[in-house]
């Protein structure tokens, strides 16, 4: 179903871009999806991918929502004033934050920190001592694909934890330290959960892709199952998180995992249009005005270099959405200052016309407006603060 981008633009004609908007029913419809597609495994909300804490707040009453992955440790502490159960998805050396986190019991019940190695317990030893609260752990298990004693290296490069024994070894180490206690495993698959197997170019490339995430979801699917026993074998767990939005069905189908973690499928980013086996409705979008017709088949908008992370390239940019018929052009892209945009709808333009984007990932939208704006029935309904409106930036 495509966007009413005539009843979003009507209902938005008094604010001045740049702006950011959110299709109520659009997130919604996707919030459902989420859950059908998971299958009765809860999703912990990746806030990361989000960035809005009230939006955070209406998911999270939804059946099949519980807990929040989040993204800093800071962060994790400003949100655990709203939720019970937060964990940290990287490992931190925030050493105030860490002091923070040990000196108080009911916060230390709430959050989770990842580790990956020895390393980081003599870190998070030597920053906080021994004899406060144990800290609560999480387990970062590698879920990419390697051949030839890792030479051969097929996803993000994340933990050393690869193998059953390595998982099992960090335990018995985590198990043996007062001020530790294991809870949980994390194990995330990017080149499968983060990766479209249809994205536009030669079909070869998109075979190859597919051939991937087919031989890597196989093999991650036995792995992590014998990560899971090793490790249960000598401490228990309260969870086992995996996959993300792109995977919700296969991960909720392996019996080790016990949730999964996801969060961008609610706005459904431009993405999400190069996966073939999901579809989520467009929802969110921000919006940059006409100031120049350098020629009469060019219009230019104010800014418009809104990147998203990852290897730099033509599909971090974003996405002209409407009026249609509209591209960027490859010599100058989405600048800071500005971004022209040429195509058959760009001969229609004047000058104080609105162009609509989708960022091609999610929550970074919401790095770029203090506020999103929530549209239905053809009116804006709530304004809510993102994580930059409520004077926050975490990094």
């Amino acid at each position: 179903m495509s966007p009413d981008f005539v009843g979003l633009q009507n209902a938005t004609a008094h604010l001045q871009p740049p702006f950011a908007v959110i299709d109520r029913a659009a997130l919604l419809t996707n919030a459902d999806d989420m859950v059908r597609r998971a299958n009765g495994t809860p999703i912990r909300l990746a806030s990361k991918s989000v960035r809005c804490r009230e939006i955070m707040r209406s998911v999270l009453k939804m059946d099949g929502y519980q807990g929040i992955l989040a993204f800093t440790l800071p962060e994790a502490i400003w949100l655990a004033d709203d939720f019970d159960d937060v964990l940290v998805a990287y490992p931190t050396v925030d050493t105030d934050a860490l002091r923070q986190l040990a000196s108080d019991a009911h916060l230390a019940a709430k959050v989770t920190i990842m580790v990956d190695s020895i390393a980081h317990l003599d870190f998070l030893t030597a920053t906080v001592g021994t004899d406060g609260t144990p800290l609560r752990l999480c387990l970062d298990l590698d879920a990419s694909l390697e051949y030839l004693d890792g030479r051969v290296h097929i996803g993000a490069r994340r933990s050393p934890l690869h193998t059953p024994d390595q998982a099992a070894a960090l335990t018995r180490e985590i198990v043996s330290r007062k001020e530790f206690r294991l809870v949980g495993l994390m194990c995330y698959e990017a080149q499968i959960a983060g990766v479209g197997d249809d994205a536009p170019g030669p079909l070869l490339r998109r075979l190859a892709i597919r051939a991937m995430q087919h031989v890597s979801g196989s093999e991650l699917r036995d792995r992590r199952a014998a990560v899971v026993d090793a490790v249960r074998a000598i401490a228990p767990l309260e969870f086992v998180n995996g996959g993300g939005t792109g995977t919700l069905e296969t991960t909720s189908a392996e019996t080790a995992v016990t949730e999964l973690g996801a969060g961008s499928g609610l706005y459904g980013p431009a993405l999400f249009d190069t996966y073939r086996h999901f579809k989520p409705l467009p929802a969110a979008f921000f919006v940059l005005s006409v100031v120049r017709r350098p020629t009469p088949e060019i219009a230019t908008v104010l800014g418009g270099g809104w990147i998203a992370s990852g290897a730099a390239g033509p599909d971090r940019l974003p996405t002209p959405a409407w009026p249609e018929g509209l591209g960027l052009i490859a010599a100058e892209g989405a600048g800071e200052v500005q971004t022209p945009l040429q195509g058959p709808g760009a001969a229609d333009l004047a000058i104080g016309d609105r162009v609509w984007f989708r960022h091609t990932k999610a929550g970074e939208l919401c790095e770029h407006a203090d506020v999103l704006h929530f549209v239905e029935d053809g009116r804006i309904v709530e304004s809510l603060p993102t994580y930059r409106g409520e004077g926050k930036i975490f990094a």
